[in-house]
């Protein structure tokens, strides 16, 4: 009986821990949050509209975004300089570091950019994939 009631609860215990780490990331709510960072710390360059003006460029209709997640996570935590190109026009201006924005902020507000603005790409960037390049 005790053996019985003991396995029974291991295995509930590895179902629990296994569903929690296989939950499905809710990009809504990301990309509702992340609209929020977006007006704080992004519209008063890339603009409201995500268009950009003639020295930063735009977030908005942008391929730029396709990038490897891995870049779009370092140019928000280390800046960006040097020429870019951005929907065939050249930019050169420097984008500082917003490293002191938290995990959280900085997944949602790329999640943001990449499902609004005129960009659909659907696959969520997580909180957990920026401290892991912090």
């Amino acid at each position: 009986m005790y053996k019985a009631s003991l396995l029974s609860c291991l295995v509930l215990g590895i179902g629990i821990l296994t569903t929690s780490f296989f939950q499905k990331y809710d990009l809504p709510k990301s990309i509702e949050r992340g609209k929020e960072v977006y007006a704080s710390y992004c519209m008063s360059c890339h603009m409201v509209d995500g268009n950009g003006t003639d020295f930063f460029p735009p977030v908005a209709k942008t391929n730029y975004l396709k990038k490897p997640v891995k870049t779009l996570i370092n140019i928000i935590l280390q800046g960006q300089s040097g020429e870019i190109m951005v929907n065939k026009k050249k930019y050169d201006a420097l984008m500082p570091a917003q490293a002191y924005l938290e995990d959280e902020q900085i997944a949602d507000v790329l999640n943001y950019i990449r499902n609004s603005l005129g960009n659909k790409i659907p696959v969520a960037i997580t909180p957990a994939q920026v401290k892991a390049l912090r």
